[in-house]
């Protein structure tokens, strides 16, 4: 199994004489690079004093396209997987490089804490080099509703590294983020390049002031089918009151493309702060949270996918399930 598109864009030397092409191909890269290098400075950019305990929700578990960067909780399909652009396969016409997801969840919790609902849809659509990715959701949780959107692009820099940068925002619920932007740079390894080593940054502002700075190291293990392993950790400052703590999770999916796929996932460790709305919060305490789920295809471009998941903290638990239909087009 080998993860090297046909085409690449080229970084090596310099010929002599550089096409209009071959120079704009290279200040877009430039750019991108920079933005996600700031993102990343200004995540690990963590305060020496801060004055009070705050935090974010550190039990994210989404997946899509936008699973690095978003802050909505159930788990969806699978790990948050890297996403792997591809630029020949992007101007193959029999190449599907649009994705959609359409999904709507439900959960109980505990200590009458009422139930979540949400609904929302996903998508990507793959350009050159890059796979530009969409998000938005609308849901109620903790008695008050919200409102999600994000952006983000995946982009190849050459055979070996690609990066993902991500933003958005929610529209003042108290569990979602005001601001937020995420990066991501991968490394792919190995001689098949089927092993993919992650470095990611984040930087996270809440409606009640308080802001996150994170740092995760992750890798993902393509074995020749039908195997693929995953686990990450990640570190977060939560300011003011310099809250650190650490979260991390493994992950094991079983199956193949255009079949059948289920993956397990389990995270587990320490969160700085989570809203349950009506101003409260609850501060520096250990979660855990295991997730089952499974993609399957009913034609050929499209198929259901379904999975249950449970979370636990000392405050209360959460039970709950989601549902999506996928397509995959031209």
């Amino acid at each position: 199994m080998n993860f090297t598109p046909v085409r690449q864009p080229v970084f090596g030397a310099a010929p002599a004489r550089l096409s209009i092409h071959s120079l704009r191909y290279r200040r877009v890269a430039a750019t991108w690079l920079s933005l996600s290098v700031l993102a990343a400075a200004a995540a690990l950019s963590l305060p020496a004093h801060a004055q009070a305990v705050t935090g974010s929700d550190d039990a994210q578990t989404n997946t899509g396209p936008l699973a690095q960067a978003t802050p909505l909780a159930p788990a969806m399909v699978a790990p948050s997987r890297p996403i792997v652009p591809e630029p020949a396969a992007a101007q193959d016409p029999e190449v599907k490089n649009t994705q959609l997801m359409l999904y709507t969840s439900a959960h109980s919790l505990s200590a009458g804490l009422g139930d979540w609902q949400e609904l929302g849809v996903r998508g990507s659509r793959a350009i050159g080099a890059h796979v530009w990715q969409g998000e938005f959701a609308t849901m109620r949780r903790f008695g008050e509703s919200g409102n999600f959107i994000g952006l983000g692009d995946t982009y190849e820099f050459n055979p070996d590294w690609f990066g993902t940068l991500s933003v958005g925002a929610g529209d003042g619920a108290s569990y979602l983020p005001r601001a937020r932007i995420d990066g991501f740079i991968n490394r792919k390894l190995l001689t098949d390049r089927n092993l993919i080593a992650t470095l990611g940054a984040g930087y996270y502002s809440a409606p009640d002031g308080h802001n996150d700075r994170s740092a995760s190291l992750g890798a993902t293990y393509y074995f020749s089918e039908p195997w693929i392993v995953q686990g990450e950790v990640r570190f977060n400052n939560s300011r003011p009151g310099s809250v650190n703590t650490r979260q991390q999770f493994v992950a094991v999916t079983w199956g193949r493309d255009q079949q059948t796929q289920v993956t397990a996932r389990h995270a587990w460790g320490t969160e700085g702060y989570q809203s349950i709305g009506a101003g409260a919060s609850l501060v520096n305490f250990k979660s855990k949270q295991t997730s089952l789920n499974v993609r399957h295809w009913l034609g050929a471009d499209w198929g259901i996918s379904g999975g249950v998941e449970q979370y636990t903290n000392p405050y209360y638990d959460r039970k709950g399930a989601t549902l999506a239909l996928f397509w995959e087009l031209p």
